[in-house]
């Protein structure tokens, strides 16, 4: 009997303290307003009390949702949720701000509540571009601020400059140097020059704006060790034309699509070159590189990541914004270069780093070849349309015109323009 009340009084001991620590759980995690929570309205209300992690981070952030007793959740403090993740992110450099992506990247920070530095080379179009954000800041003392810096990109001294007080860089530009004392006709044959030769791509903006970020970026202190402090937007493809002919024809979905078969102005193999360039800076980084741009195709759909170089999709430039920004903030992107399409009709999970986490650093080297067939055997059927032939497109086409047998944009097959995708340099 002693032993019995014994047992209950410890019983009663640790219930006691599980609820305590329950209580002081609650008390130290939660943002709710505890005097709005037990207001008099509260007894409307039911136990239980339950915890929600945040969609956005895997960090112990947590709110309390009280819940009717009907099952109705009434979640109190969800506007003023701010992912830890996001706080260590004061202010983003983004290159190539007014270009077609960097726009999303820039609205994409800025919704999250991230200080943005557009550094740009067309200050009229940039004004014009987000003058929306910039009225928004004069109603709102307290959003976000956009900071907009005119800059050569082919300049590292201005590169450099333009991005100082920045956390971390997002790079969406690419093209070729626009200074004021560079002529058409230098520019021009600076762009034959890397058509006909293999010559070193030293003068691209490429070249020079990745390595002058990683050297900006390589002694930045941050609040959160491990994240990428440069982040690459490159293209899938960009090492397919340097594959011998087995590997080509063995993959051949991969290396004979418009683009690889192309390779207008050897626009893969500068965005190849730039990637090794910030690869071996030392910087922390990551390289994302989207397949197919679509702005047609449903955006907030699945992300299908892979590495090697052999993904063919679809993916809409809001989603490779929502990734690019995503990836500031998750240690398991550093020092990892992947690819990716979406999946359309399936949601995107509520974060990528299980994902990533999957993936091998660059350091680990490439897949086998073994694994990278299996890959590349299961993404083939992913592909869209029906007949999901994407050695078969020509450049400009999409898959459902190749389905109806209707020629693209661009001319047939074998005879497209291939400088009407040229890349242009972004503003």
């Amino acid at each position: 009997k002693s032993m019995m009340n014994m047992n209950m009084n410890m019983n009663m001991n640790m219930n006691v303290n599980m609820y305590s620590i329950f209580i002081a759980t609650i008390l130290l995690f939660s943002k709710v307003d505890m005097a709005r929570s037990f207001s008099p309205i509260s007894p409307a209300f039911a136990s239980p009390v339950s915890f929600h992690r945040h969609p956005l981070t895997e960090t112990s952030l947590f709110t309390v949702v009280v819940e009717k007793k009907d099952g109705v959740e009434i979640d109190f403090d969800k506007e003023e949720e701010i992912s830890t993740a996001n706080r260590s992110l004061d202010k983003v450099a983004v290159t190539g701000a007014t270009g077609r992506t960097g726009i999303l990247v820039v609205e994409e920070l800025l919704s999250r509540g991230i200080n943005v530095v557009g550094i740009v080379r067309n200050m009229d179009k940039a004004q014009k571009t987000f003058s929306r954000w910039m009225e928004e800041e004069v109603k709102d003392q307290n959003s976000p601020k956009l900071t907009l810096l005119k800059c050569d990109l082919g300049s590292e001294s201005d590169l450099i400059t333009a991005s100082e007080g920045c956390d971390a860089a997002v790079w969406c530009a690419t093209g070729f140097s626009d200074a004021p004392n560079v002529s058409f006709v230098q520019k021009a044959t600076s762009l034959l020059r890397i058509v006909l030769s293999n010559a070193s791509f030293a003068n691209t903006i490429d070249s020079v704006g990745i390595s002058a970020l990683a050297k900006a970026f390589k002694s930045v202190n941050s609040e959160v060790q491990n994240n990428p402090k440069v982040v690459m937007l490159s293209s899938a493809g960009v090492t397919r034309p340097s594959w011998d002919d087995d590997k080509k024809e063995k993959f051949s979905g991969s290396s004979d699509i418009p683009i690889v078969r192309l390779n207008p102005f050897n626009i893969l193999d500068i965005k190849a070159d730039s990637e090794e360039k910030l690869r071996q800076s030392g910087v922390d980084y990551c390289i994302f590189r989207p397949t197919g741009l679509n702005d047609k195709w449903p955006s907030n759909s699945r992300p299908i990541f892979s590495q090697g170089d052999v993904g063919v999709g679809r993916i809409s430039r809001q989603d490779v914004a929502k990734i690019l920004v995503d990836c500031l903030t998750i240690p398991e992107a550093n020092g990892k270069t992947f690819e990716a399409f979406t999946l359309q009709g399936y949601e995107p999970p509520p974060s990528i780093n299980t994902a990533l986490g999957r993936l091998r650093l660059d350091k680990e080297g490439l897949p086998s070849n073994e694994v990278l067939f299996a890959t590349y055997t299961a993404m083939q059927q992913l592909l869209p349309g029906e007949k999901q032939d994407s050695a078969a497109l020509a450049m400009g086409q999409t898959y459902e015109e190749f389905d109806e047998g209707r020629t693209g944009r661009l001319g047939d097959r074998g005879t497209e323009d291939a400088e009407g995708v040229a890349p242009n340099p972004t503003s």
